[in-house]
Parts: C-alpha cells; structure tokens; sequence
C-alpha cells in the first residue's frame, strides 16, 4: 500500500541498471521481461520518472562498447513501444510532463561513462539523435575523457576530450552526470559549466569516506552552480556495517544540510536483481572497490520498496513539501529546464 503523500509525489528514480539485466535476454525478451519482472516493480515503488542508465560491462570493453551501447538504447526504445500504456521514452520536459499527465512512466536515456564514445565526441550527437539526455565520462577508472573516482590520487582532471564532451554536452541540452568521476573531475566541471549539473547516484563522503561518495565541498559546488545529487541507496556506500534504511536518511538529511533540499533526489542504483540476472550462478559475491557486493538496504533492494523512503523522512519529521522534493519535484524541475530534444 503507497502512502497517500507517496502516491501524490512525483517519484524520480535517477540511477536503475535495469536495462543491463534485460540485454543479457534473448531481444524477443526484452519486452516481457521488462512488462513481466520490471514495470509492476515501478509500480509498486510509485515511480513516475526513471532514468535508464547504459551501462557497458567490461567484456565489451573498448572493442564492443559502442556496439553494445547501442542494443541498449535499441532495447529502451522497444520497451517504450511495446509498453506504451504505461511508459513513454522522453526527449525533453515538455514529454515527461505529458507522460505524467497520461499516468504513464517517464524514460529518459543516460550514459554512464560513455566507453563507446572514446575521444570522437561527435558522436554524442548521434547519441542524442537517439534519445540519450544525461551522460557522465568515467566509472571508476581512466578513460579517453576523464579519470573516475577510483583515480583520485592521480589527481587529474578532464581530459582535451573530455573538455570538448562537456562543451558539446551542454549545446546539445545533455546533463553532464559528475557520479563516479574523480574529485579534480568535479572541480574541473563546475569551473566549466555555465549549465546545472547533476549527480544520478552519489551519497556524502562525511559520513562514508568512500571514493564514490561527495565531500561537503563539492556538494556546495553543485548547489551553487543549481545542480542536484541524487542520492545513492547502495549499502556498502553508506556504512562500513550498519545496512539500514536510518543509514540512507542520515546521507539524505546531510546532504540537505549542506545543499538546501531543493538540491537533493534519490538515485537508487538497485543493483540487487540485476547482478543476479548478469553474474553466473557458480561465482561468488565479489569486492568491487573494497566494499561488498551482496549487502543490501532490508526492504530497499529494488523499486518496490520506495515508499520506505517517504515513511522514514515523515518520521525523522520532513515537512511534507520537503519529502516532495526530494522524491522526485526537484529532479523533475531541472529536467524541465536542463533537457531538450533535437535542433529544429
């Protein structure tokens, strides 16, 4: 049952890998599959708007990455068209707010670490031509572009390319993604940028001294250039051992605190299902960066469990104006302003 707040709430998930799970399907899968094992789990969480990140596995890395980025933004619009009852694959804000008139799913296509992209930056506008409206340049590594997170001891920024990505980024109307990108990354886009910029998945480095997490200093650097972080749900990224939903409204309120809440949203990263849908059942649960992969928020392992959110922020006593933004208002606000669909 979604609470009554919950379900008047516009609901934003900025960060599901879904889309990883459905491509390791045969492609006349990846309708059902989406309709049968992902939609009633949306629906379930009460979300409005979900943002689809493309994610490249490391076995198509370099050689297939482009090639497999592709199958994936083929394998979003399919969902769109074979569901389009209750979901719309979204250009600007203009679509998603008509999406949500029509009580249908907003989707809207992202690049996490753009690998098929490489140094031909051009082809950022190929892939807007094919829906994509938010990417980010790194994962934890190097590429031709920028360093991620787990490089911060380079201490390197972007790179040329990766200068011109965000130039190109911002004439097309794509929302440059800062989440996983190294800390002098970060620094480097906020010099640049003259448009918001936005973290899908990131949580607060002043409570988990993680490399994937922001420090309050960048978290201010995003508030003041009116961008917004979306908080990232991932146990281990939250506390070394303490894997509870108190945990998450800890980072939540801190992040608030230092930003404003008009600057602060949820980006789930549920990854529970989808690596059990891409890791063979022989294998088991790894260390990726240092942290386990098996630990999971108790009831938030994917987007059925939501509306726990909005109970735990009532009872830490948020205004409900407050929950509201943080749900889903404040990324829909910046999607309507920040995301536009090709040139006329």
């Amino acid at each position: 049952m979604i609470d009554d707040l919950h379900g008047r709430s516009v609901v934003a998930d900025t960060h599901n890998d879904l889309l990883d799970a459905i491509v390791h399907r045969p492609v006349e899968r990846w309708v059902p599959h989406f309709r049968e094992r992902w939609l009633p789990q949306l629906q379930a969480g009460g979300v409005n708007l979900q943002v689809l990140p493309v994610f490249i596995d490391d076995p198509y890395r370099p050689e297939g990455a482009l090639r497999q980025t592709l199958r994936m933004i083929e394998a979003a619009h399919r969902i769109a068209e074979g569901n389009q009852d209750t979901v719309r694959l979204c250009l600007d804000g203009s679509q998603i707010d008509a999406a949500l008139a029509d009580d249908r799913i907003a989707l809207v296509l992202a690049l996490e670490s753009a690998p098929g992209v490489g140094e031909d930056v051009e082809l950022l506008e190929t892939l807007h031509r094919l829906g994509v409206r938010i990417a980010s340049l790194a994962h934890f590594g190097r590429t031709a572009l920028a360093d991620g997170s787990g490089e911060d001891a380079t201490g390197s920024r972007l790179t040329r390319a990766g200068v011109a990505a965000h130039a190109e980024m911002e004439r097309l109307g794509m929302i440059f993604d800062v989440s996983h990108l190294s800390v002098a990354g970060v620094e480097h886009v906020l010099e640049l940028a003259t448009r918001p910029v936005m973290a899908t998945h990131s949580s607060a480095r002043a409570l988990r001294d993680h490399h994937r997490n922001l420090t309050d200093e960048q978290l201010k650097g995003i508030a003041d250039n009116g961008g917004v972080v979306c908080v990232n749900f991932f146990a281990p990224f939250l506390h070394e051992s303490d894997f509870t939903i108190d945990r998450l409204i800890d980072h939540i309120e801190h992040i608030a605190g230092v930003m404003g809440v008009e600057h602060v949203g949820l980006g789930p990263d549920f990854v529970k299902e989808v690596m059990e849908d891409v890791t063979p059942p022989c294998c088991e649960a790894q260390l990726i960066e240092g942290v386990p992969t098996d630990r999971f928020l108790p009831g938030l392992e994917g987007p059925a469990g939501l509306p726990l959110v909005t109970e735990a922020l009532q009872k830490r006593g948020w205004p409900e104006d407050d929950i509201a933004r943080v749900l889903g208002q404040n990324v829909l606000d910046l999607f309507r302003t920040e995301l536009r669909g090709p040139a006329s």
